[in-house]
């Protein structure tokens, strides 16, 4: 005690010497730390703290640049990279955790605070594309790898669907149309190629049900102007197959498209309003009961998109004024913890009126036209056992259609309606060891009518009258083994289908094997043969010379995958389709013999199986998929499709052969509430369908088809999502320029007359979108 009076007399000497006022001043700093960290233990014991962590829902993926509030505070933090955030010296009492970002659901949290409390939480954040759940979905891989894959599968989720679907025509196919290997030259169609084959060679299966035309279009031709028949809101991933599938789907040959619709929410009731350029619509879902043993769900949308295409400069075109209207509704129900039943309604009319642009349209363009699609979907998905699931399906769909031309001819006048069954089983009886067996069954039932002018060189009607049934039944059988400690998977299955209009029938085996020679490196080969039947209108029609065969292709896949990430591949693809049998009518256009005469063009020409081919290419794409930072993917495809048609004895591309491809799409999450994304296409063109050769700044009739391609397919959009929080609701801004480099896309349209003394020819083309600004908006509630 006395050192210490004594240093402190001898610092007050000092001091008044002059010398020591340096000593005094941090003396009494001192003093004033020691009184503010007595303050502040004191206010530690006044207040508290709030901690925790936000992942996703899917993956369990920590989210970063998430906005975490105190609602009705100042208190608010944004998360870090580990998605932790830390909110301290918040006084005692009750609040409401938000957290928030773009194109998540926000979710809030009543909670009470005591002094000196710690408050922990874990947030779940769900993705506005999808069902409000708070629980996570762990998948084992980031990529959707599993044993169920396939050298070609591509899985699109959610956040990539909906920024890909475009704000203009918010259509999930659109989204499709960016995936690495796709072609589409089309900015008026849902319908996208893959690998020289149309879409027409494509199964869409939505809920295990293969649909007709699953487009809202004219007359029931998709490459009439088509957006797709169901609400992407209510999708969950699609996954596309551009080469050899599993056995359990069937009767197409050059590739899958499988689409699941989601459930509604079991947390709470909630909904959302949207309004897009194309079309506004409502959302609504909730939990069914107090018990929430189940969900509904309903949607509508309307579209206003004629309004837009009528206002738009198209050139030398007249204008596609389309406008449609949907609804979509969706029960579930737990039975029982172990069965599940399902109720889906989707039921759409769409409408084409040009008739102010009379003058202006060729005598097959589509002047006035209407198109009705219903489907009701029953399905029961139980689990006896932890090692036995099966799934069933009962639907029944319609479609009806009409279109009229100039001149109110007749152009389509068609009706379609088919029940379908089909139930699939699937057994673990082993670690790695999976039997999936199934059987399915079809009613079919297609009349109408279809009228094509053909120019022979005389403008000439082809009237095609159709009417007819059929049943098709199948059953297949796939056994999945696992070997190699798990680093490797065997599969193999066989199909078997046959239709009541014809005596052949389809068999269609399948093998895959894959192989991890390296914990990053992935090695895959496949193999199937898969077949089509014709449709009851090409079986039934006028034009059909005897008995029609299945169209049939081979399929040889081989990928190598590497992994440079957790959430990062590089993908190398080789592929071979051997097709045979497929469908034609080569009489029906014009073309210039070799000894220099014209073949006029017949408008009766037989349909025929007279052409079989090949496409081959190669595909390497790059692809990242994280809630953080960048994610999309880059790619490039090289391919040839090549056609021999046995009638005319001649080779030629397919029509759809598109040597060079370029898809790329990226995203990024800028901060909190703003997101951006852009998409590349480049395709370097299709051939023009028919017999064309350039010469002397005209088109003439040749002897060779599809020697003349359309100019290079270019498009860049960009897109701004942007969201605004509050405390009742949340809503969010889309903008995004379509074709931001303005490049000029055209295509070739119809065939036109022709001279059928010099051969000139005089083919139509259009036109698409020029650089197109639009918007939308959704309020969520």
């Amino acid at each position: 005690m006395r050192d210490g009076v004594t240093n402190l007399g001898n610092l007050g000497k000092i001091g008044n010497n002059g010398s020591g006022m340096g000593l005094r001043s941090k003396f009494i700093v001192s003093l004033l730390a020691l009184f503010v960290a007595a303050v502040s233990a004191v206010a530690q014991e006044e207040t508290g703290e709030v901690n925790g962590r936000v992942v996703s829902s899917r993956g369990n993926e920590p989210l970063a640049l998430v906005q975490v509030q105190l609602l009705g505070t100042s208190f608010r933090t944004v998360t870090g990279e580990d998605g932790t955030f830390h909110i301290a010296g918040v006084p005692a009492g009750n609040y409401v955790l938000q957290a928030a970002t773009v194109d998540y659901y926000l979710i809030r949290q009543e909670f009470a605070l005591a002094a000196g409390q710690t408050k922990s939480f874990d947030v779940v954040l769900t993705s506005s594309t999808g069902k409000l759940t708070n629980s996570v979905t762990v998948s084992a891989d980031v990529f959707g790898v599993e044993t169920e894959s396939s050298a070609s599968a591509f899985t699109l989720e959610g956040e990539e669907r909906k920024n890909l679907a475009s704000v203009l025509a918010d259509d999930p196919l659109r989204a499709v149309q960016s995936l690495p290997g796709v072609t589409s030259n089309n900015d008026f169609s849902s319908e996208f190629s893959i690998r020289g084959a149309p879409f027409g060679r494509i199964g869409l299966y939505l809920d295990g049900v293969l649909l007709h035309v699953p487009f809202h279009t004219t007359d029931g031709q998709a490459d009439n102007g088509s957006l797709t028949i169901f609400n992407g809101d209510l999708t969950d991933d699609m996954t596309l197959y551009q080469g050899a599938w599993p056995v359990r789907y069937s009767d197409r040959t050059a590739g899958i498209l499988a689409v699941e619709t989601r459930e509604g929410s079991r947390e709470e009731i909630q909904g959302r309003f949207s309004a897009s350029a194309s079309n506004a619509g409502v959302l609504v879902e909730g939990p069914w009961g107090t018990s929430k043993r189940g969900s509904w769900l309903a949607a509508f949308r309307k579209s206003y998109l004629q309004y837009i295409l009528n206002r738009i400069d198209f050139g030398d075109q007249a204008p596609f004024v389309f406008g449609f209207t949907d609804g979509q509704a969706r029960l579930a129900y737990d039975l029982t913890p172990r069965h599940n039943l399902s109720l889906s309604y989707l039921d759409g009319a769409s409408s084409v009126d040009r008739t102010r642009f009379r003058s202006e349209l060729g005598v097959n363009s589509v002047m006035t036209s209407g198109f009705r699609f219903t489907l009701l979907n029953l399905g029961s998905r139980y689990a006896p056992s932890q090692h036995l699931l099966i799934t069933s399906r009962l639907a029944w769909s319609r479609e009806r259609g009409e279109v009229a031309n100039r001149d109110n001819a007749e152009l389509s006048n068609q009706t379609y309606g088919e029940w379908t069954w089909r139930s699939d089983a699937s057994v673990v009886w082993g670690k790695m060891n999976t039997l999936d067996f199934g059987g399915l069954f079809r009613h079919l039932r297609q009349d109408g009518l279809a009228n094509q002018f053909v120019y022979a060189p005389v403008l000439t009607a082809a009237l095609d009258v159709f009417h007819g049934a059929g049943h098709q039944a199948g059953a297949y059988v796939q056994q999945s083994f696992g070997f190699a400690s798990g680093r490797g998977h065997l599969r193999a299955g066989v199909r078997q289908d046959e239709y009541s209009v014809t005596s052949a029938e389809i068999t269609s085996p399948y093998a895959s094997v894959s192989f991890e020679p390296w914990a990053k490196t992935r090695l895959e080969l496949d193999w199937g043969q898969y077949g089509q039947f014709p449709e009851l209108n090409q079986f039934f029609s006028i034009f059909a010379r005897g008995s029609l065969l299945p169209e049939r292709a081979t399929h040889y896949d081989a990928a190598i995958e590497q992994r440079l990430d957790e959430r990062t591949r590089l993908r190398l693809e080789f592929y071979d389709r051997q097709d045979r049998d497929l469908l034609a009518r080569p009489a029906l256009d014009p073309r210039l013999l070799d000894r220099g005469t014209i073949f006029q063009a017949l408008p009766n020409a037989p349909l025929l199986n007279s052409q079989r081919g090949y496409a081959r290419g190669v595909q390497v794409s790059v692809q990242r998929r994280t809630a953080n930072g960048f994610t999309g993917w880059v790619s490039y495809a090289y391919g040839r499709a090549i056609i021999r048609d046995g009638d005319l004895h001649l080779k030629f591309p397919s029509d759809y052969d598109q040597r060079h491809t370029f898809n790329a799409y990226l995203s990024r999450r800028l901060r909190p509430t703003v997101n951006l994304s852009g998409r590349f296409t480049y395709g370097s063109g299709m051939p023009l369908p028919g017999f064309y050769r350039l010469e002397q700044g005209g088109y003439w009739l040749a002897e060779n088809r599809n020697g003349l391609r359309a100019p290079a397919y270019q498009r860049t959009d960009l897109r701004l999502n942007k969201a605004y929080v509050r405390q009742k609701f949340k809503t969010t801004l889309f903008a995004e320029i379509v074709n931001l480099t303005n490049h000029t896309n055209r295509d070739f349209d119809s065939p036109g007359p022709y001279d059928s003394s010099t051969g000139r020819s005089y083919p139509n083309f259009y036109s698409m979108f020029p650089i197109l600004p639009s918007a939308g908006m959704v309020f969520e509630f």
